[in-house]
């Protein structure tokens, strides 16, 4: 940050082509206020689509780690998915569900949700056969082979998936509300551009980042709150 500061000091740099960090840091505390509320719209958003995805990675990992057939039929267009870049699918959800909060929800929900539903499908896969056998044996259906084997061993996993899509999410608000919105980081960033406050950009873009940080500290916080301890194969023996 010196070395940037001292950079453009020394070589007076515009400050339409890149500012200072002490002129960001101005712009920040001048425009606190309308950046957090910014930063709230976009919190919502990111929380509510991750929270969405979640939901239905779990609802469709477990489908898949239940049935092969299911398996057979979605995990292909799960991959597939991913080639469709989601700049292009984004505009198609603000034509069909307009300009409120939901499309946004689920321009998220789309960018979160394949490393969500992969990292648990894959943690399904992990867990140990011996296990799941001995619990047949003892008369255990899916409830509890999923309460007591599958659930634990994909823990690690979800929580590996969850810490890249709590960032993603906030990448994914920033994108739905440049394609169509009235508040929001991604706003609050166009209207920066087209002004030239090439400050209020960086400061925005700042906050993004912590946003972002905040979301993986949190997800990183709910795994090692989960992984403490829950339902065990160990438990269901006794």
């Amino acid at each position: 940050m010196l070395g940037w500061e001292g950079a453009v000091r020394a070589f007076h740099v515009p400050a339409w082509l890149l500012p200072a960090p002490s002129a960001v840091v101005r712009a920040f505390w001048a425009e606190r206020t309308v950046l957090l509320d910014h930063a709230a719209a976009t919190v919502t958003e990111a929380a509510a689509g991750l929270g969405l995805a979640a939901l239905l990675a779990v609802a469709v990992a477990t489908a898949m780690a239940f049935f092969a057939a299911v398996r057979a039929a979605l995990y292909p267009l799960l991959v597939v998915s991913q080639t469709v870049p989601i700049i292009a699918l984004a505009p198609l959800v603000i034509v069909w569900f307009g300009y409120g909060m939901l499309p946004k929800v689920l321009v998220v929900a789309l960018v979160t949700f394949f490393p969500l539903a992969v990292s648990l499908a894959e943690g399904y896969r992990t867990a140990d056969p011996r296990r799941l056998a001995l619990l047949r044996t003892m008369g255990g259906g899916r409830w509890a082979a999923f309460r007591y084997v599958l659930w634990p061993s994909a823990l690690p996993s979800f929580f590996a998936g969850l810490r890249i899509a709590a960032t993603y999410s906030v990448t994914g608000a920033v994108i739905g509300e440049w394609l169509g919105a009235t508040k929001g980081l991604g706003v609050y960033l166009i209207r920066a551009s087209k002004s030239f406050a090439i400050e209020r950009l960086f400061a925005a873009i700042a906050v993004i980042v912590g946003v972002s940080l905040l979301f993986f500290a949190a997800a990183e916080f709910m795994a090692r709150l989960s992984l403490r301890g829950g339902p065990t194969m160990d438990a269901a023996e006794r």
